[in-house]
């Protein structure tokens, strides 16, 4: 008879790929997806305040999983933002040098502050309108900014054809409730994110750079498992 830790961490990991294949079907039809407009530039954005400091290892391995792919993939430029502290938001130069990405990565430390995800928004648009941006990529934990302040912002960047993928560490409903709603105006999508799925999301995040810089004939080459659900989802 299995224990009840088994079957704990059992539920947990089939309602870790539920969220994801949920997330794979918002995916799907994505605007400008194998047009090669706008391809080859991510913005990377994290909120690295004080509550997510217990998990923050764990995010940058996935993080540096994706800075990776810049090298695989080819002809991906990344930009990192990330908001702290006090009123601190911060973004790093446009590179493929992966180790560049690392080195900022490794040298970010949480600092405990309020959210700013409208600045993170605000700053994607100004970034797009110098040069197209492929996509936002955004992984958080909370929100204690006005939703009234941030949906017109996000519905700004879906405007200018920049798709939001949406990552929240955690389960806080009123924070899901935003996220889904940035991802659904700008065209892009939402997924859950925690240890349970950390495998899975490395691979989609490796996925979604790859689609992002040469489009469904990248994915179409790749062989792992996030690869292979992406493409599945997007023909």
């Amino acid at each position: 008879m299995p224990s009840d830790e088994s079957v704990t961490e059992r539920n947990e990991s089939t309602l870790a790929n539920s969220q994801l294949d949920s997330f794979l079907e918002e995916v799907k039809g994505l605007a400008g997806g194998g047009s090669g407009a706008g391809r080859g530039r991510i913005i990377f954005a994290l909120d690295a305040t004080g509550s997510r400091e217990q998990t923050w290892d764990t995010a940058c391995n996935l993080q540096a999983d994706m800075f990776r792919e810049v090298a695989t993939a080819g002809g991906l430029e990344v930009q990192l933002t990330y908001y702290r502290g006090d009123g601190e938001c911060r973004s790093s130069r446009w590179t493929a040098d992966t180790k560049h990405l690392t080195k900022i990565m490794t040298g970010i430390s949480c600092r405990a502050g309020y959210t700013q995800l409208r600045k993170v928004l605000v700053h994607a648009q100004k970034e797009t309108k110098l040069l197209k941006v492929g996509a936002l990529i955004f992984i958080g934990d909370a929100l204690e900014e006005d939703p009234d302040e941030i949906i017109p912002e996000a519905r700004e960047l879906g405007r200018l054809g920049v798709q939001a993928f949406m990552f929240q560490e955690g389960d806080d409903q009123r924070v899901e409730k935003i996220f889904r709603e940035v991802a659904q105006v700008t065209k892009g999508a939402y997924c859950r994110f925690d240890t349970g799925a950390a495998r899975q999301l490395g691979e989609l995040l490796r996925a979604v750079a790859a689609y992002v810089t040469g489009g469904m004939a990248a994915l179409a080459a790749r062989k792992d498992a996030g690869a292979v659900k992406l493409l599945g989802q997007l023909r």
